[in-house]
């Protein structure tokens, strides 16, 4: 073989061999290195529900103010879903009882407290500058602090339309009342009742039986038997249970609910219902709480705002006392119509509000007597 032969072989061989190379080279994939792992979004954790705790001075089956009350505990569960947990403690005496049950309330967590009844007064405000973390409701007072705020409804109102229409339906002129404890929501009452029948009845006067409990269905049928006796033929009350209507009931006489409709206790007796719908001022107050915008101070709501009512006339009451009860709610809603315009004169005779003059809050709150009418005089 020539030497020119052998180079050509060697160069052969030798592009061969690159010729492979290349072809190994290019037919091996480089991998991509494989992805770091990605955390999982962190999970907010879910907001502790706001804990509220009622306490109640009846049952809450007592079909009147208490059951109206828990109506607006369920109203705020049905509202706020598992943004809240209720809880609540009935049968709370007026006593150093309701400063223990609501110490207690406030040390299980509950951030918010409502005390349903006068007497939580001065126990709240004792226990409130111990919990300054929790917000604390009272109603029907008129003390505050700086995280106790009072609220109240103007049943006022409801009982001056329950007036109206028993001036109407009366056949002997005589009224009689079932009342509480003689503080000026009760008496402010009795006065508004009177005042209403008096606008379509003139004769009209009422006699008043003090039972000194917010809720003893014996000790008020005792009292309602006791008018009836005494020639009242329509009853009213300004207590918690359905005794007096119950009373009415079986007499063959007239009586109205109170607080909650209470037809179904008496159906023949039962000439109307004045309730209290706590539900729109409970929502508020929780959605204060939630938004962080709860401030202390007063509120005193009525027919306007949702919390007053007459309801379930009965069917015998004439149109025109209905017509009647019609224009004052258009009128109270407006603000055109107030129960205590003047003039309106004490039991003594002396002008306590002169002609068109508006009783204003300072002075609803300060009732303390009876009006023309009314007899008896005002337990001390």
């Amino acid at each position: 073989m020539t030497d020119l032969s052998k180079r050509s072989l060697i160069k052969l061989a030798a592009l061969t061999a690159v010729a492979s190379a290349a072809l190994i080279g290019c037919g091996k994939k480089e991998e991509p290195p494989a992805p770091a792992p990605v955390a999982a979004p962190a999970v907010a954790p879910k907001a502790e529900p706001l804990k509220i705790a009622f306490a109640y001075v009846g049952p809450v089956g007592d079909g009147g103010w208490t059951f109206a009350h828990d109506n607006g505990r369920k109203a705020i569960e049905a509202e706020f879903g598992d943004k809240v947990v209720t809880s609540y403690v009935e049968n709370v005496p007026e006593s150093a009882d309701a400063e223990r049950v609501i110490r207690d309330l406030a040390s299980q967590g509950n951030k918010l407290i409502f005390g349903t009844t006068f007497g939580y007064m001065e126990p709240m405000l004792k226990v409130a500058a111990d919990f300054k973390d929790v917000k604390f409701e009272h109603a029907t007072g008129y003390k505050t602090a700086e995280n106790l705020r009072t609220y109240d409804s103007r049943t006022y109102e409801g009982a001056y339309m329950a007036g109206v229409i028993a001036g109407a339906m009366t056949k002997t002129n005589t009224l009689g009342v079932v009342a509480s404890i003689p503080i000026p929501e009760v008496i402010r009452n009795i006065n508004s009742f009177t005042l209403g029948a008096q606008s379509v009845n003139p004769k009209i006067k009422t006699k008043v039986v003090w039972v000194n409990s917010w809720f003893d269905p014996p000790k008020e049928t005792e009292a309602a038997t006791s008018l009836l006796n005494g020639g009242a033929d329509v009853l009213f009350q300004n207590t918690d249970s359905s005794a007096v209507l119950q009373t009415a009931e079986k007499a063959g006489k007239r009586a109205f609910g109170w607080d909650s409709d209470m037809t179904a206790y008496g159906p023949k007796a039962h000439l109307g219902s004045a309730i209290i719908n706590w539900a729109p001022y409970y929502i508020k107050a929780v959605n204060d709480v939630l938004n962080g915008t709860w401030t202390t101070g007063s509120v005193w709501w009525g027919h306007k705002d949702g919390a007053i009512d007459m309801v379930s006339i009965a069917e015998d009451v004439p149109a025109d006392i209905k017509t009647k009860i019609d224009t004052i709610k258009a009128g109270l809603k407006d603000g055109s119509f107030h129960p205590w315009t003047g003039p309106i004169v004490g039991q003594d005779g002396k002008e306590v509000l002169a002609k068109g003059v508006k009783a204003d809050d300072a002075f609803l709150g300060g009732v303390k007597f009876y009006v023309k009418g009314v007899e008896g005089k005002v337990p001390n």
